[in-house]
Parts: C-alpha cells; structure tokens; sequence
C-alpha cells in the first residue's frame, strides 16, 4: 500500500530535502518501519526506545492524529497521507 509521508523542516535532511516521501504499508507502523528503511535515522527521533511514539512527536493519518484512531495499528488506504509533526513550544 503506498502513502505519502510529508517531512517536517527540522527532518529533512534525512530525506535530502524532499518535504514530502512515498512508503508502503497497511498499518502506520508499517508506512514508519518503511519510512526508516528507505531514509535512515528517523526512528530515534520519532520513536521512544520502548518502541513508541515519542511525546513530542504528533503523527496524522489525513487530518485525523493516530492517538484517536487506532494508533501505531491504524489502517492505511492507499493514496492515504501521514503527516509527521513535531511540537513546538516557546513564545514569550
């Protein structure tokens, strides 16, 4: 199943500045286990070692956060759009 994963900024130089990767996979998990493998060095930044998503890292199935749809196990169509978003904080 092939998605398109759209690359944050502050990662893209994993991706040789490309803002937007195709991967395949029938699961999140699977599209970011194939996102890893063809980019390396994705997983320490987005996974926690125990093998989740770290707390700072949203991800985006379409426009719905995987944290209320299923998480890492949520379903992927093809065509389907993941969205790798960092937080940000700061401000005065």
């Amino acid at each position: 199943m092939s998605v398109k994963v759209r690359v944050p900024s502050p990662l893209r130089q994993l991706t040789k500045g490309a803002s937007e990767v195709e991967v395949d996979g029938a699961t999140v998990a699977e599209a970011l286990q194939d996102l890893e493998r063809r980019y390396p060095g994705f997983q320490p930044r987005i996974f926690e070692p125990t093998g989740g998503l770290r707390h700072f890292v949203n991800v985006y199935r379409n426009d719905d956060d995987i944290r209320t749809t299923g998480g890492l196990e949520a379903t992927l169509s093809s065509g389907d759009q993941l969205s790798i978003v960092p937080a940000v904080a700061g401000g005065a």
